[in-house]
């Protein structure tokens, strides 16, 4: 999705005014959510230790830790990818960036940044509602310890609106470089 390299990832601090105040906060939300998502792979690791433990060594399986090893992976996964996509960090191939001159690079840039926007909408919008489903009909997981399905959706749905936005926040911050 990234579409550059990390180099031409703009700086939350480079731009000034309304949009450089919104990038700051994105910022800040992104450096919080990877901290915590940091922190959720250790526990996790933790959760996953303690299974293999208590199964292998007192024969005492736990039938929920494979729902919430999940769950938090998943709240990292989607929680961290606003992030990754401002630093410019996902996966992305440079064949054409590197034999395209500079301005058709440039315009190469901006609709992969406006593609990447509208399809991460049209998620926004399914998370959202597969949330809601989740939520008014009371869907659990299937295994035994049968979680509510609310509690992945509401993460995937806030990272992909936070993705969304960041984004959005991209493309309005190219508009604006084009302009100047």
């Amino acid at each position: 999705m990234s579409g550059a390299p990390a180099a031409e990832a703009s700086s939350p601090n480079s731009d000034k005014g309304a949009l450089g105040f919104i990038a700051r906060q994105f910022d800040r939300v992104n450096r919080f959510l990877m901290a915590l998502s940091m922190l959720a792979i250790v526990i996790t690791s933790c959760i996953l230790t303690y299974a293999v433990v208590t199964r292998y060594f007192f024969k005492m399986p736990t039938d929920w830790q494979d729902d919430v090893s999940v769950f938090m992976l998943i709240g990292v996964s989607f929680g961290c990818a606003a992030h990754v996509q401002q630093s410019r960090g996902h996966i992305g191939i440079d064949v054409l960036g590197n034999v395209l001159p500079p301005a058709a690079n440039r315009v190469r840039l901006f609709l992969i940044d406006l593609i990447s926007f509208l399809f991460c909408s049209f998620f926004t919008w399914k998370s959202w509602t597969l949330f809601w489903e989740a939520w008014q009909e009371g869907q659990t997981t299937d295994s035994t310890f049968a979680p509510p399905l609310w509690i992945p959706y509401s993460m995937m749905a806030f990272g992909m609106t936070l993705l969304t936005l960041q984004l959005l926040l991209q493309v309005v911050q190219r508009l604006k470089r084009s302009k100047a």
